[in-house]
């Protein structure tokens, strides 16, 4: 990706998408965040720092040649429905989780089979959908400490896929692709697990790490 993409996340305000909009912008990114509220986007980007811009969600997708969602599962349908004038021919990442309160350490998969897979359908075949960041711990995330942690990174389009392992590198994670997008279903049920050893275990912010010498494709 030209590293003068401009990426916009929407959701930006929230817990996940100030930590991956810090983050990227922080490695030279040129980032948008995007919220119901432009001026609660405007707030939040001057809060963190390093050139960040708001605006409403809608102008932020518009303005974007990458999208990351970083809603909550009830708010998916809503947000997209607000972007998706504004999708055609671009990546959008979706990092939403089917977390049903309040059983959120239950797996419940939507009857799509993803959340993933059903971004696509409210999205369109002109949209290229990229799934991502589902077990991140946004609470370190947004600090700058190292987090040890791997993000599985799912989509039918191999060069969209290493567009956004990319942008994990950049945040300081480690992008590893995980094949086609209905393979975000496993990714997806993994954040109930997780939520549900971190009670279990006493742990902070539960991640994953593949194990393996593994090589990037290409190389």
């Amino acid at each position: 990706m030209n590293d003068n993409a401009t990426i916009a996340v929407i959701g930006g305000t929230g817990k996940l998408g100030a930590a991956l909009a810090r983050r990227l912008a922080k490695s030279g990114r040129r980032v948008i965040i995007g919220s119901r509220s432009a001026e609660s986007a405007e707030q939040t980007a001057r809060e963190l720092g390093f050139g960040l811009t708001g605006l409403n969600n809608a102008d932020a997708a518009s303005a974007a040649d990458v999208i990351i969602v970083a809603v909550p599962f009830g708010a998916q349908e809503a947000t997209l429905a607000d972007i998706a004038p504004f999708c055609s021919r671009k990546i959008v990442v979706d990092t939403t989780v089917p977390l049903v309160p309040p059983k959120v350490m239950r797996v419940q998969l939507p009857t799509e089979g993803s959340a993933a897979v059903r971004a696509q359908s409210f999205l369109g075949e002109d949209v290229t959908l990229v799934s991502a960041f589902h077990s991140v711990a946004a609470h370190k995330l947004i600090t700058d400490q190292i987090v040890d942690c791997d993000v599985l990174v799912f989509g039918d389009d191999k060069d969209a896929r290493a567009v956004v392992v990319e942008l994990a590198d950049a945040v300081g994670l480690r992008g590893l692709h995980g094949g086609a997008l209905a393979n975000s279903a496993a990714a997806e049920a993994l954040t109930s697990v997780l939520i549900f050893m971190n009670k279990t275990y006493s742990v902070d912010g539960a991640g994953i790490r593949i194990t393996g010498n593994l090589i990037a494709p290409g190389s």
